[in-house]
């Protein structure tokens, strides 16, 4: 088990398990309304709310993965000059809004009384933050790593995503942190970061929702 702190090396090509105890704001429940919209007990959009129950759902009748595009973030495209995996202050980082929203998923579906079978996420930090922030623990993945600007390798990348999925038994439930290239050449749908896609077996796009105020 990994200290909170240790970041994965920038060449590491085998998954690891990263824990770290889970920091909610404040009660639960509270991030919870935050989560569907209600800032300060202000009643939720009732469009985000069916959204997320719906996906819910549907997740817990089917199984399947729910990739999550990373909570908000700093200002900016890509990484800035000099990105080096593993350090993440050469990277476009979570925002505080992006901390505080991935906090509230998580409570949000403590509160559902819902737990994946396992949370996979991409090396870069926004990623493994908005993973550890929801979810307390997650193993790296590099399939699920970035492709932008010709950096990874699509084709195989997409390849080990369908072959994880196709391997697994029915009703398995994941999550899967990652980016926008990667859930759009997946699914051929653009997500706004935080939103969440939940997939079936085949890769195909079951259900969306925004998951972060």
């Amino acid at each position: 088990m990994n200290p909170p702190s240790q970041r994965p090396a920038a060449n590491q090509e085998a998954p690891r398990v990263c824990t770290a105890r889970r920091r909610i704001l404040g009660q639960w429940p509270a991030a919870a309304l935050a989560l569907l919209g209600m800032p300060g007990g202000v009643q939720a959009q009732p469009e985000r709310q069916a959204a997320a129950a719906e996906l819910l759902r549907l997740w817990r009748q089917r199984g399947g993965a729910l990739l999550i595009r990373h909570a908000a973030t700093e200002a900016g495209l890509g990484d800035p000059a000099g990105f080096t995996l593993g350090q993440c202050r050469t990277q476009r980082n979570l925002s505080e809004a992006g901390r505080q929203a991935s906090q509230a998923f998580g409570a949000w579906l403590q509160a559902q009384n819902f737990q994946p079978d396992a949370v996979l996420s991409s090396q870069w930090c926004r990623c493994q933050d908005t993973a550890r922030l929801a979810f307390g623990q997650f193993k790296d993945w590099p399939a699920l790593n970035s492709t932008f600007a010709g950096q990874g390798d699509p084709a195989a990348q997409q390849k080990a995503l369908l072959a994880r999925l196709r391997g697994w038994p029915p009703g398995r439930t994941e999550v899967w942190v990652t980016h926008q290239v990667i859930m759009t050449g997946l699914t051929g749908t653009y997500p706004s970061m935080g939103e969440g896609f939940l997939v079936d077996s085949q890769g195909r796009l079951l259900a969306r929702a925004e998951l972060a105020p």
